[in-house]
């Protein structure tokens, strides 16, 4: 290397590391940055613009440091969705009304975090509008002088792509300024009340229109004539001066429906759109009678038409002359499948006469015979305004059903009506008579009735009128004629949807800038005339498949032209051409939404919090909302809120404060002391949609005085128990710091109630399920787990009891005791006779048991041989009950070393306990005799908790029960007074169950090994009754509930420890039933009355709570492995082939030849259904399907899988059962016949195996057609898989080319599938249009009653009205 090149390189390469290391240093920085950010905490906003509908479903995401500015948050915002700074209001979202929500101020520096936005969580944002004003767009330069249609919007829903384009709204490059909004277009929408979308469209159309909205206002409203609010002339004035003046985006029209006499009902009613602008002209010109606008609808509306008759042998013409308001055009021709391409197509059609010949002559008048004519329709008189509906809506009589008619129709910008008169064939009438020729008005032009008589209106010519008085008048220049009916499309109203429900929306056209705008409820965007294009109606190859098919549904329905006609075509009126009186109303409604603009201020601004306060007399906590302005004070505050709850005759206001409180906790957060001259905004932190406390107005008596609350401090409620009394006191509140030990608390507690603190024990109730002693004197209360809102439970005694361990002393097993007992209302069964007797003899076998027999005899009955369910069942049981009676006998007799919860005040109150040893013998007979004596008493249903929506069949003895009224008194809780614990101590008790001392090492009770049989059994493996396991605390005592319980209805009050089992709890029931615990159910009353059983008898009462109401029901429960099943009749050739017979009990083991024995009788005594066992079957049931025929040596739960609430066919055989194996086949068929376009009833078809030949060979035999010409197909659907004869000929799959039944598409695999067969050599019956007809509504008919094919329900139209006098029910008459 030469050394002069040596020396230049040096500087390079310092050049070059010189660049690398100021890199390096800009990248340190950077990276310094973002830890220094990565440490501040970041607030993370989420802003949703809700001023759009277009923009609603879109958010916005910011991640800011905590430390940002408001005002930079405004900044960020506006230019992440392209608005200007200063013209939108930012509100807290979180779902909450943003009307009640103040805006956050634009131009503060406050910072996000001081402005109460919260680091690390979400914050919602809603983008609203400032003042009622839309946002302002920012615009952009590159697109100031482009007007393309790419970023207008039209159509009924933003996500429409077929209708404008809206490929903006769609795309990731999203952008707000592609929306037009108010201030840009200029007009004004109107809110959509839930349906009227059809209104908005006509009053949009009506108010653009300047020679209706001119004469709208030239008319005066004379409020001493009439009332405002029932005037519709007024309301649209009103409604026409809002949309030309206000400042809003949209404006409601509830005013307006208010003057038809609608009400809130009707908005939820949709309707034709050209059904309303009859209805609404009719009404205005019935106001409008006997003033200037009387005849407005005429002048400008309606056309005259000559509906004409004319003899072709004679020349004689009879004619009428009818009016219309509309010109309906329609879609397609009857009978055809092809539509008219074009209006112009369609209006030649509408004048084009037809030929009366053959059995429709006409007799002419002239002639004296009948003669071929030719009838038609002639134009005489075009309107102003010229309003053509394309009759989309139509009746397929195929399927006998409304429909909508999508094909396309175009329709001109400037519309030619020169072409649609014969000029040459038009006479004047007076040349020929006018006479009722019997020429029928085929109704397709509407006759407006309340028009005036033609007669005396020939000077009448507002519009184009084609009919002359003398030869001079009669028009004769086609230039003239062409040049003076050229009409100027300005409106087209467009229903998108079906036949069954759409919405409408309007495409407008304003004549002050020739521009066309799309209004859509209170939407409105500028669109152009590619757009107009787009609602000609059919589909666009240009767009998706789906699309497309949406596309097609959205399509012109009502188009409205005006003549071109420079010397009548009207300008809308200015502000200073205004009338007088319309001056007045513009001013006055400037004023109300000023009004409303400033409530709203006053809204934004109001802080709106809960406010809670005790009663002092009535002691009752009353609740309420308590709305104050930001900027008043405490004090003033205070004030209000004694006015609100009603407190002036009850205590003075000095009595009064408010205080911080915490509703959930039952918790005084702090006072506000010296702070009554403080503003309520600041005191509440802001003006919020929500807040996290509450408020409490707090009293106190004269000569009381405040305590103090602190912020640092926690509540107290002390509840002194009595150890003597047993009975637990009314709380006392005090208020201590979680630093206090438990020395300091003690002395603390002492003061306020007045007890010794040295022989003070305190438990402390923590998570409701645990009981605390607080023992360790220096714990401070934070560590024995303090918080809040606090309970604690007192005793200082002088007894031995503290000196036990806390888990075995009398306070711990009050204190369980009270935490865990419940209350419960308990409706006993009527009582009749014969319940009396037994309830008698069950008593009775308590203190006299020689005295059961005599008892038991005289409600004997005869017992017949049915074999009961019992003996299929283990025979172990009754010597398992026998053992477990005698069990229960030894404890009584003084084995009470056999339960540690086995005290002296529970063996008092328990009535279980009560019963004599000598009636467990008698029982058991009594208990014999009841399940014998009258079964029909015990066949009720099985309703369980988790059966919500299973069928109920109830027998006779629930029907009467359920027959009866229930008490629907509201249930009080207990007084705060000292309640003994025998009555209900605290009822506000713990709703979770506690495992005591006994019970630790017990198994849960929650078993789920007998889940699958849908009940319990009342006895564990050993025999013992579940219920003496242990004894939990019961006491019952009469309650006379209100007078709607009816005669023989009697209630318990039952207080009972909620960790008792139902087994159990039916037991303790038995003595005030009278029956044993085996023979009645257990309804648990829900909310309006509904009653579902408990059946699980191993589960506790830990669901139940205070005042929980229970029916008891006569019937035998279910034991282990039985299991309620509902039998229904299968009947296959009838019209309702399920039918519910009863309900019976199957048990596990069992054959189905035994439950067929058991089954027989109950037939014959509840449906009077004499079988014999070998003529009926029983079929598995799916929905309504019938499937598997069940063979009589099937077991169940062995060969059969059953469950709770099963349901099976019974099916009564014609003959000898031929189902003897599980490998043979039964299939339903039926046979079709095409020449007489019927159905054969279904006939049984056993195969012995899966092939489709046996099928064939069996159908052969059945029916007599050959073999070889046998067609058979499966039936579609559930049974009877009933399809119309006019589509099983061709709908179905017949014939299929398989070999066997259980492969594709046959998949016959089960008993009971529908097969449908035919003879392919009988040809189909050729109907003529008639017959067709006729059997299309037979079958329809046939069809919904049956409930098959039938999937459109037609929503039940109301007739459209406007009440003149806004009463609906004072025009009952008119129709």
């Amino acid at each position: 290397m030469v050394p002069g090149e040596e020396n230049q390189l040096v500087p390079k390469e310092d050049v070059f590391w010189r660049c690398r290391q100021n890199i390096f240093d800009e990248m340190k920085k950077k990276f310094l940055q973002i830890e220094n950010a990565a440490e501040e905490p970041r607030v993370l906003c989420i802003i949703q613009d809700i001023t759009n509908s277009k923009t609603v479903n879109e958010r916005i995401t910011l991640n800011l440091p905590a430390s940002t500015p408001l005002r930079k948050l405004f900044e960020d915002v506006a230019n992440k969705v392209g608005y200007i700074n200063g013209t939108f209001d930012l509100v807290w979202g979180n779902g909450i009304n943003t009307a009640d929500m103040a805006p956050l101020d634009h131009t503060s520096d406050k910072s996000l975090l001081d402005a109460n936005f919260e680091p690390g969580k979400k914050n919602f944002l809603h983008l609203t509008d400032k003042d009622g004003e839309q946002p302002q767009i920012m615009l952009e330069d590159s697109s100031a002088g482009d007007d393309s249609a790419h970023d207008r919007f039209i159509g009924p829903l933003p996500r429409e792509g077929s209708v404008g384009s809206t490929s903006d709204y769609v795309s990731q490059s999203y952008s707000y300024s592609s929306i037009l909004n108010k201030s840009e277009t200029g007009y004004v929408g109107l809110v959509n009340q839930a349906m009227t979308c059809y209104l908005n469209s006509l009053l949009q159309t009506l108010f653009m229109t300047p020679e209706f909205r001119n004469a709208l206002y030239k008319w005066e409203f004379e409020e001493s004539e009439e009332d405002p609010v029932t005037s519709i002339p007024y309301q649209l004035q009103r409604l026409f001066v809002l949309l030309q003046t206000s400042k809003k985006r949209a404006i409601e029209t509830t005013d307006v429906t208010r003057s038809f006499g609608w009400d809130s009902s009707e908005a939820w009613q949709q309707h034709d759109v050209q059904e309303l602008c009859r209805v609404m002209f009719d009404a205005l010109e019935q106001k409008w009678k006997q003033t200037e606008q009387a005849d407005l609808i005429n002048e400008l509306y309606q056309g005259k038409l000559k509906d004409y008759v004319r003899c072709l042998e004679c020349g004689y013409e009879g004619w009428r002359i009818d009016t219309y308001l509309d010109i309906p055009l329609v879609i397609r021709p009857y009978g055809s499948s092809q539509a008219f391409a074009s209006v112009e197509e369609a209006l030649h059609a509408f004048i084009q006469p037809e030929i009366l010949d053959g059995p429709n002559q006409y007799f002419c008048e002239r002639c004296k015979k009948k003669c071929d004519a030719r009838k038609g329709l002639r134009f005489l008189h075009f309107p102003y305004l010229l309003t053509l509906q394309l009759k989309r809506f139509d009746f397929d009589y195929t399927t006998m059903h409304r429909i909508k008619l999508n094909d396309r129709m175009t329709f001109p910008e400037e519309l030619d009506m020169s072409t649609f008169i014969d000029v040459e064939d038009e006479k004047s009438p007076q040349t020929e008579s006018c006479t009722d020729s019997g020429a029928e008005n085929e109704g397709s032009c509407h006759s407006d009735q309340m028009s005036n008589d033609f007669s005396n209106d020939d000077g009448v010519d507002e519009g184009i009128c084609l009919e002359s008085n003398s030869g001079t008048e009669k028009i004769s220049k086609p230039g003239l004629e062409k040049n003076s009916l050229i009409y100027e499309l300005f409106s087209v109203m467009v229903h998108s949807g079906s036949a069954a429900g759409g919405h409408y929306y309007a495409c407008i056209k304003s004549f002050s800038d020739d521009q066309w705008y799309s209004f859509n409820d209170q939407h409105v965007s500028r669109i152009t005339q590619e757009d107009i294009k787009k609602t000609h109606g059919g589909s666009s190859g240009s767009r998706g498949y789906y699309s497309s098919a949406f596309a097609s549904s959205t399509n012109a329905y009502m188009l409205i032209y005006r003549l071109k006609d420079p010397t009548r075509n009207a300008k809308f009126l200015e502000v200073d051409e205004y009338p007088e009186h319309i001056k007045n109303l513009v001013q006055r409604e400037r004023e109300l939404e000023e009004q409303e603009k400033r409530q709203r201020e006053i809204e934004r601004n109001t802080c709106k919090i809960k406010l809670f306060c005790l009663h002092p007399v009535k002691q009752v906590m009353m609740e309420n909302k308590l709305e104050v302005h930001k900027d008043k004070t405490l004090k003033e505050a205070v004030e209000i809120a004694y006015k609100m709850m009603d407190l002036e005759e009850v205590i003075p206001v000095d009595c009064c404060r408010l205080v911080k409180y915490d509703e959930f906790h039952d918790y005084l957060e702090r006072s506000y002391e010296g702070e009554e001259d403080t503003p309520m905004g600041l005191l509440l932190g802001g003006v919020k949609s929500t807040y996290m406390f509450d408020l409490l107005l707090e009293t106190r008596k004269p000569d009381q005085v405040f305590q103090s609350y602190k912020p640092g401090e926690v509540m107290v409620k002390v509840h002194v128990v009595d150890l003597k009394a047993e009975s637990v006191a009314a709380p006392i509140t005090v208020r201590a710091y979680l630093n206090q030990t438990i020395t300091e608390f003690k002395q603390l507690i002492s003061k306020a109630i007045h007890l010794p603190a040295e022989t003070m024990r305190i438990v402390l109730e923590r998570c409701y399920n645990d009981l605390r002693l607080l023992t360790v004197p220096s714990k401070t209360l934070k560590a024995e787990g303090f918080f809040r809102s606090n309970k604690v439970f007192v005793e200082s005694s002088e007894s031995l009891d503290y000196q036990m361990a806390f888990t075995d002393s009398h306070l711990w097993k009050l204190l369980d005791r009270h935490a865990n007992t419940i209350r419960l209302f308990v409706l006993l069964p009527e009582q009749s006779p014969g319940s009396y007797s037994k309830r008698t003899a069950y008593q009775k076998a308590g203190g006299d048991s020689g005295n059961v027999d005599d008892d038991c005899e005289r409600v004997k009955g005869p017992v017949g041989n049915l074999k009961s369910v019992e003996a299929i069942l283990e025979e172990s049981t009754e010597k398992l009950k026998s053992l477990s009676l005698q069990q229960q006998q030894d404890g009584d007799n003084g084995d009470s070393s056999k339960s540690t919860e086995t005290s002296d005040f529970e063996n008092i109150e328990s009535p279980l306990n009560e019963r004599d040893s000598s009636t467990s013998v008698d029982n058991r007979e009594l208990e014999q005799h009841l399940q014998t004596s009258d079964p029909e008493n015990f066949q009720s249903e099985e309703r369980s908790d988790s059966d919500v929506n299973n069928d109920r069949s109830t027998s006779s003895v629930d029907s009467d029960i359920l027959s009866s009224s229930h008490s629907s008194d509201t249930l009080c809780n207990a007084d705060n007074a000292q309640i003994p614990l025998a009555n209900g101590l605290d009822t506000h008790s713990i709703t979770s169950s506690r495992r005591t001392k006994s019970n630790e090492g017990k198994k849960e009770t929650w078993d789920t090994a007998e889940e699958d049989s849908g009940t319990d059994s009342e006895y564990d493996e050993s025999g013992k009754s579940r219920g003496e396991i242990q004894y939990m605390y019961f006491k019952a005592e009469p309650y006379a509930a209100d007078e709607g319980s009816g005669e023989g209805h009697k209630w318990l009050m039952v207080h009972v420890d909620k960790r008792i089992t139902l087994a159990a709890f039916k037991q303790h029931l038995e003595p005030f039933v009278g029956v044993l615990s085996s023979h009645f159910k257990v309804f648990r009353v829900y909310a309006s009355n509904q009653e579902f059983e408990s059946v699980r008898l191993n589960e506790t009462l830990s669901s139940f709570s205070d005042d929980n109401k229970i029916t008891i029901r006569l019937g035998r429960a279910l034991k282990k492995g039985e299991y309620r099943v509902k039998v229904y009749q299968l009947l296959v050739n009838e019209q309702e082939p399920c039918k519910f017979l009863l309900d019976a009990v199957f048990a596990k083991g069992m054959t189905v030849r035994q439950s067929k024995e058991e089954l027989i009788p109950q037939l014959r005594e509840q449906c009077g259904l004499e079988l014999s066992i070998d003529r009926f079957r029983l079929r598995k049931k799916t929905w309504k399907n019938p499937g598997t025929v069940f063979l009589d040596y099937h077991i169940y739960e062995e060969d059969i899988n059953i469950s709770s609430n099963w349901e099976v066919f019974l099916e009564v055989l014609d003959g000898v059962e031929k189902m003897k194996s599980m490998s043979q086949l039964a299939v339903l068929s039926r046979r079709w016949r095409p020449s007489e376009m019927k159905l054969d009833p279904f006939q049984e078809v056993v195969l012995e195996s899966s092939s489709v030949d046996e099928l064939r060979e069996k159908l052969c035999e059945i029916s007599g057609i050959p073999l070889d010409d046998i067609e058979f197909a499966k039936g579609r659907g559930t049974f009877p898989c009933d399809i119309s004869v006019l589509d099983i000929h061709q709908d179905l799959d017949w014939n299929p080319k398989v070999s066997t039944l259980n492969v594709w598409p046959l998949y016959i695999c089960d008993d009971g599938a529908v097969i449908f067969y035919r003879d392919k050599t009988e040809e189909l019956m050729e109907l003529t249009d008639e017959q067709r007809n006729e059997l299309m509504k037979k079958e329809s008919s046939r069809l919904q009653k049956t409930g098959h094919r039938v999937t459109y329900s037609p929503r039940k139209e109301k007739a459209l009205k406007i009440y003149l006098d806004g009463a609906p029910n004072k025009d009952l008459t008119q129709d």
